[in-house]
């Protein structure tokens, strides 16, 4: 449940090494230590031995690095779309659009699969918007980002939110959980790695967002509980991570985020997994795997 508490303030996430002024500054592709082409080889090899279709960008934004892997090709999004709906929430209450506390009262028919919190509030009472935000981001709830989508004009109000950042290519045209059908060649509900991790840089990092606005979302990114098994599996003790995941259909298995050094420098990732017949176990170990190299690119 959202509480105020969970409003933290920049200065804090300041404090804390997880925002920084001096981040917000788009990264240059730049010559460095670490050989590009030894990482593409090497997620080559990660998505040779899982099958199907890896896409990957990593984005060092402090020291002006990039890597990416089919960074610019289409995925579908599924869940990860989530923390941009709820980014375009937080836009839409820093214009004076919007408010957190605006009650949502919504029925049982209204109630789809995976719905953990608000499949507990159906009798009359509704949610605040804050607390379908934090439902959707750090539970994933199904039924809460339909909402969330429903109170900015639908699926084409946050793809226009996205052009707004200039995000021209990541693209949502339908609400859960038929977004979630992840057919190949369907640029329906789909973003491309790199995008998603320059839309991570403008919200997470950039001024895009207010500074209450911006550590709200951070917060919510950090509280979330889909993603142990994935990125933030493979990263040492003393790294913080805030991400979403999403999974659909033909073994699509996504995770984007944020993740921070113990010294409190971001790297911004995008991985996106999909056209493959692994198990959990196998999609869960190559995003961990994922979260090894990153710990390696920025020791």
């Amino acid at each position: 449940m959202f509480k105020r508490r969970h409003f933290l303030t920049l200065a804090a996430l300041t404090a804390s090494g997880l925002i920084h002024r001096s981040w917000a500054a788009g990264p240059q592709q730049a010559s460095h230590s670490v050989d590009a082409a030894a990482i593409s080889a090497r997620l080559a090899r990660l998505e040779a031995d899982i099958g199907g279709r890896l896409g990957v960008s990593l984005v060092d934004t402090v020291g002006a690095r990039q890597w990416g892997y089919r960074a610019d090709e289409r995925f579908p999004m599924c869940s990860t779309f989530k923390w941009l709906a709820a980014a375009a929430v937080l836009r839409r209450v820093d214009e004076g659009r919007e408010q957190l506390t605006r009650r949502i009262v919504y029925h049982q028919r209204d109630l789809i699969p995976y719905s953990p919190t608000t499949g507990k509030h159906v009798d009359g009472t509704g949610l605040s918007l804050a607390q379908l935000c934090e439902a959707a981001v750090t539970l994933s709830d199904n039924t809460a980002a339909n909402l969330m989508l429903a109170s900015m004009g639908g699926p084409a109000g946050m793809t226009a939110f996205v052009r707004t950042l200039g995000d021209a290519l990541t693209l949502l045209d339908r609400n859960e959980p038929t977004l979630n059908q992840a057919v190949p060649g369907d640029p329906r509900d789909t973003t491309t790695p790199a995008a998603m991790t320059a839309d991570l840089q403008r919200l997470v990092l950039g001024d895009v967002l207010t500074p209450a606005s911006r550590a709200q979302l951070t917060q919510w990114l950090l509280a979330n509980q889909t993603g142990d098994k994935r990125v933030r599996a493979g990263l040492p003790a003393g790294w913080k991570v805030g991400d979403k995941t999403g999974t659909g259909r033909l073994g699509t298995a996504n995770d984007v985020g944020v993740a921070w050094t113990p010294q409190g420098k971001p790297l911004l990732f995008a991985v996106y997994l999909t056209e493959n017949a692994a198990d959990d176990a196998r999609r869960d170990a190559l995003h961990a795997e994922v979260g090894r190299l990153i710990a390696q690119l920025m020791s």
